[in-house]
């Protein structure tokens, strides 16, 4: 056997050691949500609703925080029927005092709390030219502000039990920004950050954070989504794009990918194939993603007239294109499951 082939057998063997090094260091950080307290933020609904259903199967005590109280409720009632120890409470996650007041509540009852769970959002769809002060108020407040307020609130209790798992859901627009979602980019990039940085300084405490960052997910979101512009144009690219077979990925897959990542302190992740090529290429290659941005936008509608400034709901915004064929996958979702905004 040549030097070469020695070599090569010695990174195979170094390799392979190493790989298996970093799945026994995983196995070991496993936990169980069995008697866990579990607070889900936008729990009510989406995404938010089916982690909590995962997490009650498996015996977790779980809070819901939403501001829509009839939704609350709706959901509360859903996971009573499952057995599930159930905390609901209006809270809106952009008001630090709402926070401290659930938080206050939540440990009067249950004593702790083991899990947190940012997954409030909103998302504002439309161009650059027709977006606010108020749009990027609103965005930063419910993608920032409002993890940071539970992060600040749950540190001490985790930190006095050495124990904590914080779950931030971004979104792979918190890596790559994606053209006519401003406001929903610029705050999740922000959580991002946020995320990776709570990451790195409260490991020494026990408490491990992952950031999430999914790709293209059928929640049933864009009814519930802000449209600006052209609304009918632009709900109807937003509504086929989140409903595109093979490039999409349901709720409850990315409900279990996450609740994997929770219980075994994943540093991220990032879910579907396609999210995790474009983050690959956005890191090898930024330049030619920027330019594919740019030439993407230029497909998209134009801006136009004041008009366009107004808000509406997705739902306002339907026309022959949406809901049609290509949106069959988000009419599959019940209505009182969509996501898309905290409320």
């Amino acid at each position: 056997m040549n030097r070469q082939h020695m070599l090569a057998l010695g990174l195979a063997a170094g390799a392979g050691a190493a790989l298996i090094g970093v799945r026994l260091a995983r196995a070991r950080r496993r936990i169980s949500f069995a008697g866990r307290v579990v607070v889900i933020t936008g729990g009510s609904r989406g995404l938010g609703l089916v982690m909590a259903r995962m997490f009650a199967d498996e015996g977790a005590r779980v809070c819901l925080l939403a501001r829509d109280i009839n939704e609350l409720d709706r959901a509360r009632i859903d996971l009573e029927a499952r057995g599930a120890s159930v905390l609901a409470l209006r809270c809106d996650v952009r008001r630090r005092a709402d926070v401290r007041a659930a938080v206050d509540t939540i440990v009067d009852q249950w004593r702790a709390i083991d899990v947190l769970v940012n997954n409030a959002g909103v998302i504002q769809v439309g161009p650059f030219e027709h977006m606010t002060h108020e749009d990027f108020d609103n965005a930063m407040a419910t993608h920032f502000w409002g993890p940071l307020h539970l992060i600040l609130e749950a540190i001490p209790i985790m930190r006095g039990r050495g124990f904590g798992r914080i779950v931030n859901i971004s979104s792979l627009g918190g890596r790559i920004a994606v053209p006519h979602l401003g406001p929903y980019c610029a705050s999740k990039f922000a959580l991002v950050g946020l995320s990776d940085a709570a990451r790195t300084e409260l490991d020494k405490y026990g408490i491990r954070v992952t950031t999430v960052c999914p790709g293209l997910m059928r929640t049933g979101s864009p009814p519930n989504a802000h449209v600006k512009g052209n609304h009918e144009a632009e709900y109807a690219w937003f509504a086929i794009s989140d409903s595109l077979p093979g490039l999409t990925t349901s709720a409850q897959s990315a409900a279990r990918q996450i609740l994997d990542a929770c219980r075994h302190g994943d540093p991220e992740l990032t879910i579907t194939l396609q999210a995790r090529l474009a983050a690959i290429a956005n890191a090898a290659v930024p330049a030619a993603v920027a330019r594919a941005m740019m030439l993407v936008t230029r497909l998209l509608p134009a801006p136009t007239d004041m008009s366009g400034d107004q808000i509406k709901r997705g739902r306002e915004s339907e026309s022959r294109w949406a809901p049609s064929l290509a949106t069959t996958l988000i009419a599959r979702h019940d209505p009182h499951e969509s996501c898309g905004n905290s409320e």
